[in-house]
């Protein structure tokens, strides 16, 4: 009996190595589903449905100039996604946005031109009126609690009307004065507006810059605290507070970013054309707002990556250009945007749900 006993064990043995598998068979399972919750992966998916759709229908896109002009008119739109995306992880989002870039570019022109200066004085100080907007938006939302969406509206009124008002009071005209010929003009061009070739193709400069501003953007979500900190006031203000989440400064800090890339944008549309018509950048904001939830951000904060809003940019160049090339009207275009970002919206919330369900 004793020797019987001592065998059991043996017996009991070989089933102990089927849970090890199937732990393996699960764990890999959840890394799949791990994945598919990834708030860049349905985006990614359709960016690639997107890009081949338009490379059948419109096959002039398939020559590297045309997909250089794709990736130009994506990186405009990218660089000014990429603080809307983070700004709406934290949970907050910016309407100021689009008219912010047009102050940008107004400021740098007008001061420079009006003052005859150097066209980096005009630089240096659109750059800090770009942050004080920033910092008033952020100031006064967490000053006085009331929603982002009514904050940014009056700051973006503000800003449209002042736009129209200063340029015709200092020009007496609707736009600024050509600044080409000033001193400095060359070298910012360089920095903001410039084009290199690439096997014969013309690479605009903004290209370079939206990627690494995506890279720098991704490590700081995912690789230090004050990524940390965004993720935190989005999924819940008074948590984060309570566990010593500077609330504020994030707040505030995630609207300067916004003003960054609104100086960085204007600064490439004043050293591109020249002058600037102070009436743009209306419905920008949206623009801006729509490839970040494309991109897998959520409007309630909480959720999203920097790379989402890269391939949302990226769909939304494709389809302005693709139309275009296709030879389609391009009154469609809002259309194609408008169902594009229905669409992600539903792909975006179905992968959430089956991940989690799992």
């Amino acid at each position: 009996m004793s020797m019987a006993g001592q065998a059991e064990p043996a017996v009991t043995t070989p089933p102990a190595r089927g849970p090890k598998e199937t732990d393996g068979r699960t764990r890999e399972r959840h890394v799949a589903l791990r994945l598919l919750a990834r708030p860049e992966v349905g985006v990614f998916l359709g960016a690639v449905a997107v890009f081949v759709f338009f490379l059948i229908a419109a096959p002039t896109l398939r020559d590297g100039g045309s997909m250089a002009t794709v990736l130009y008119q994506s990186s405009t739109i990218g660089i000014m996604a990429l603080p809307v995306a983070l700004l709406m992880i934290g949970g907050e989002f910016d309407l100021s946005a689009g008219v912010a870039v047009v102050t940008s570019a107004l400021t740098a022109g007008m001061l420079s031109y009006q003052l005859t200066v150097n066209v980096w004085m005009g630089v240096i100080v659109a750059l800090v009126a770009s942050l004080a907007v920033g910092a008033f938006n952020g100031w006064v939302l967490v000053k006085t609690g009331l929603p982002s969406f009514l904050v940014t509206l009056a700051t973006f009124l503000i800003l449209q009307g002042v736009n129209l008002a200063v340029t015709k009071l200092v020009t007496g005209n609707v736009a600024t004065d050509d600044i080409s010929d000033m001193d400095g003009f060359d070298q910012a061009k360089a920095l903001f507006a410039s084009s290199f070739d690439v096997g014969g193709v013309e690479v605009k400069i903004t290209v370079v810059w939206w990627l690494v501003f995506a890279a720098l953007a991704t490590w700081v979500l995912l690789r230090t605290k004050y990524g940390n900190w965004i993720f935190a006031v989005g999924g819940s203000q008074e948590s984060a507070r309570a566990v010593g989440v500077p609330v504020t400064f994030t707040k505030i800090t995630l609207f300067m970013l916004v003003g960054f890339g609104a100086w960085f944008v204007g600064m490439h549309q004043l050293f591109s054309f020249n002058t600037v018509q102070s009436g743009e950048g209306v419905g920008q904001e949206l623009i801006y707002i729509a490839a970040a939830v494309i991109g897998g951000c959520l409007l309630t904060g909480g959720y999203g990556s920097a790379i989402g809003p890269v391939f949302g940019a990226f769909m939304f160049g494709m389809v302005n250009q693709g139309i275009v090339f296709a030879g389609w009207n391009p009154d469609w275009f809002k259309a194609f945007l408008g169902a594009m970002l229905l669409g992600a919206v539903l792909i975006n919330l179905y992968v959430r749900r089956a991940a989690t369900r799992r």
